[in-house]
């Protein structure tokens, strides 16, 4: 008898050889510059469920340019393998052709000259446009939304998340789960999920003082669709007390919690579930060990670490589908269940073209009434950038470069430390930076930009404790996000090496003298998860800086980093 993994690999075989996940027919059609919006949504509905799944929003309200990663590193038994291919590799991996839409949209090489003939990208209007198609030929279908989704702009960070909590009630979604929403504290949080008209779902959040599950997120849903039953269990980003400010939820525990997953997929599958779909927030190579540590998961909607794939990836007996960031894409899901399990499976991964996706006008409208309040403040032009600035890799985008040159001169420091997030827009050559963009990159609740003095034999249990959280070659040992960023200091990484032997040759940029273990430096940096921390916030520092400079371009010399054991 065939297995289900041998099952579903035949099925993703035979996916990729007639073209079901939908991606080789927008490829092609990018590739001829033909796509309009009919065939970019064209789909052959499948089976008897849609899922449509969106995740890491970061509050891009509006369309954007987003650059994809140029490095993305795997270790241990993730080591080259997506999602940690790319550039040619990812393109000759998936039959892309070299300057396409696709290209464009999946890729980051030649990311400037492609954005200016394919244009931006996203856009709630435009999500909401293709949430619409989608429910027009499948009304039933489950919008799942993976979390990240309170957080990242301006008007996000003004509003306390309302905005957003506003635009995403219009688009109907069936369930979310959540990451930096906490960040907004506790009591917000509290405040905005109790008047949610969707389920707030998380198996893993606990409350600290019973260590038990907490009546506000519950630990998953059941949906009847197509006469089937669906269980959508939450899970939540594991390490927010070490990755985010624990103060600012410390009635909530979070944690990965394999046991009370498998209780929960137990739990509903005795209840008659049919499928069980895990909305997640672990990131990528989190998912595909739980996947194989956790019986009877059938989809995982991966989310955290803004992968997007054109394909889904099998991991032990389940698919891992994950839907990228910012807005970028929408990913529609179609499943055959019969007879308590899933027959297949047709998916499509929708790329929010924003000059292809008309926009909703309902949807348009609500987010003009969002942002009204805010336009003349955040419109305000800063500078212009010479420079493509971006952020999104496992080391200094130059985003980050740029962040880090502000706090050098700005608070008069030898070394600058920048958090390794991957959220922020890109902006190309030629463009204006806004007061918004700079929000775009900095916006949080702890973006205090403090300055203090550091060790050298300080600054490097930094960097390897870092190291360590991205490169671990046990995915649980992983917080997602990369590396910090450093502005001033240069140094060597051998990711392959175990913890406290990657970093290696720090140098202070400014002399080019080896990093002196008992001397200390003045460090600023920003976005510390210490309570009380003193100084302006990060996004008046980045202003100034960029005011005084008119023009933006971007100086890569400030920080040096070699890598090797990859």
């Amino acid at each position: 008898m065939i297995s289900r993994r041998d099952f579903l690999q035949v099925g993703m075989a035979a996916s990729a050889l007639l073209g079901t996940s939908g991606f080789g027919s927008w490829a092609r059609l990018a590739a001829q510059q033909a796509l309009t919006q009919d065939q970019l949504l064209e789909f052959d509905t499948f089976g008897n469920v849609s899922l449509i799944h969106v995740t890491d929003i970061h509050a891009q309200l509006k369309p954007i340019y987003f650059r994809e990663p140029s490095v993305n590193i795997g270790v241990g038994g993730n080591k080259g393998v997506v999602p940690h291919v790319t550039g040619s590799d990812f393109r000759k991996l998936y039959g892309i052709e070299d300057g396409s839409r696709s290209h464009y949209a999946l890729s980051s090489g030649d990311f400037a000259s492609l954005a200016q003939g394919y244009g931006r990208v996203g856009g709630m209007d435009r999500v909401a446009t293709v949430v619409k198609a989608i429910r027009a030929d499948r009304p039933d279908a489950i919008l799942l939304d993976g979390g990240d989704t309170w957080h990242g702009s301006y008007t996000c960070l003004k509003t306390q998340g309302q905005d957003m909590v506003n635009v995403m009630n219009a688009l109907e979604p069936d369930a979310m789960t959540f990451h930096w929403e906490f960040t907004l504290g506790s009591d917000r949080v509290n405040e905005l999920v109790e008047g949610l008209p969707f389920a707030a779902l998380g198996q893993n959040i606990f409350d600290t003082e019973w260590d038990e599950p907490t009546d506000l997120f519950p630990p998953y849903k059941m949906f009847e669709r197509g006469g089937t039953k669906i269980a959508v269990i939450g899970q939540a980003f594991p390490y927010m007390p070490i990755a985010n400010p624990g103060w600012m939820f410390p009635e909530y525990a979070f944690g990965i919690r394999d046991e009370n997953m498998q209780a929960m997929v137990d739990e509903v599958r005795a209840a008659g579930a049919e499928c069980v779909v895990v909305l997640s927030h672990n990131g990528f190579d989190v998912d595909k060990k739980m996947a194989t540590v956790v019986s009877g998961i059938d989809v995982i909607l991966s989310g955290h670490t803004h992968d997007a794939l054109p394909e889904p990836v099998l991991s032990g007996e389940t698919l891992i589908f994950p839907s990228g960031s910012n807005g970028k894409f929408v990913t529609r899901i179609d499943l055959d269940i019969r007879d308590g399990r899933m027959m297949g499976y047709r998916s499509k991964l929708i790329p929010i073209f924003s000059d292809v996706i008309s926009p909703d006008a309902d949807m348009a409208a609500l987010i003009d009434e969002q942002r009204a309040p805010f336009e003349a403040d955040m419109g305000q032009v800063i500078g212009q950038t010479d420079s493509l600035l971006y952020r999104r890799g496992n080391f200094n985008g130059t985003w980050d470069d740029l962040i880090c040159d502000a706090l050098l001169s700005e608070r008069e420091a030898e070394i600058a430390l920048s958090p390794g997030v991957r959220w922020g827009p890109s902006l190309i050559p030629g463009q204006d930076i806004t007061r918004e963009d700079i929000y775009n990159v900095t916006s949080m609740t702890y973006g205090k930009a403090y300055r203090t003095e550091m060790t050298g034999e300080f600054l490097k249990v930094v960097l390897e404790d870092v190291a360590d959280n991205i490169f671990n070659p046990d995915p649980y040992y992983q917080q997602g996000g990369d590396m910090v960023r450093t502005g001033g200091l240069g140094y060597h990484i051998d990711v392959g090496q175990p913890q406290g032997s990657r970093i290696s040759n720090m140098t202070l940029l400014g002399t080019g003298e080896p990093i002196d273990p008992a001397r200390n430096y003045v460090v600023a940096g920003w976005a510390s998860v210490n309570e009380n921390t003193e100084g302006p916030q990060i996004w008046d520092v980045v202003e100034s800086h960029i005011a005084k400079m008119g023009t933006v371009t971007v100086n890569q010399d400030n920080n040096s980093v070699v890598v090797t054991g990859v």
